[in-house]
């Protein structure tokens, strides 16, 4: 139905302008994202049933497209503006990590990691190639799935690092439950790529266990 909420989003505006990003709660982002894509609506409503549905901001915006398609009243439009606003928050921490040695600014790639993986409802696994000022040359998806033979090989990690002529690795995987607890099988296909890329001279820093309820380093748990 034809809504005029310009006042409501003028509020919503001023807040946004005089207290920063912290002044909305996580339904009015939204909100106010929607509200961008569909001008005559009031998007109150589906914003609060975005939360609902998926549990957080950072959930809503990682949903795949064909997820959100399934909401009733969002058109693709409605989810291009959600789509955009993951695409800018996750270039934006990823540069950050691009920029600088990554041992030398991990928080800022657990932010990457936490904001791109932590609310993926399936697993994700990934390999971040360094060079030898660990710095960041590439990011690979190797699969999704379980961190087990049928998501990663450990002959492809090893052939991948050679051609990049890595200088050293950094393991990372999503738990979808929200716990990052390494399970036996994470710790098995670690250690199995560590001891593979021993003989190449590649070094494995670490492997990181993202989820919802926050991150494991298997280096500082002692188990690398």
């Amino acid at each position: 139905m034809p809504h005029d909420g310009s006042g409501h989003r003028a509020r919503l505006r001023q807040r946004l302008a005089e207290g920063g990003p912290e002044a909305l709660l996580d339904h009015e982002v939204i909100e106010y994202l929607l509200a961008l894509a569909i001008p005559r609506r009031d998007t109150k409503p589906l914003a609060k049933a975005l939360i609902a549905r998926f549990g957080s901001l950072g959930s809503v915006l990682s949903a795949d497209w064909t997820t959100l398609a399934r909401m009733p009243g969002l058109s693709d439009t409605s989810i291009a503006a959600l789509k955009i606003a993951q695409a800018a928050a996750l270039r934006m921490l990823k540069s950050e990590v691009a920029q600088r040695p990554v041992l030398s600014s991990w928080q800022a790639l657990l932010d990457y990691l936490r904001a791109d993986m932590a609310h993926l409802p399936i697993e994700r696994v990934r390999v971040l190639h360094l060079n030898a000022r660990n710095t960041l040359i590439r990011d690979d998806h190797m699969g999704d799935g379980s961190v087990d033979e049928t998501a990663i090989y450990v002959r492809e990690v090893a052939k991948r690092a050679v051609e990049l002529g890595s200088a050293s690795l950094i393991l990372v995987h999503n738990h979808p439950s929200g716990s990052p607890e390494p399970s036996r099988q994470d710790i098995d296909i670690t250690r199995r790529i560590v001891e593979a890329m021993k003989p190449l001279g590649i070094a494995v820093h670490d492997h990181l266990i993202i989820g919802t309820e926050g991150h494991h380093s298997m280096r500082a748990m002692g188990l690398l």
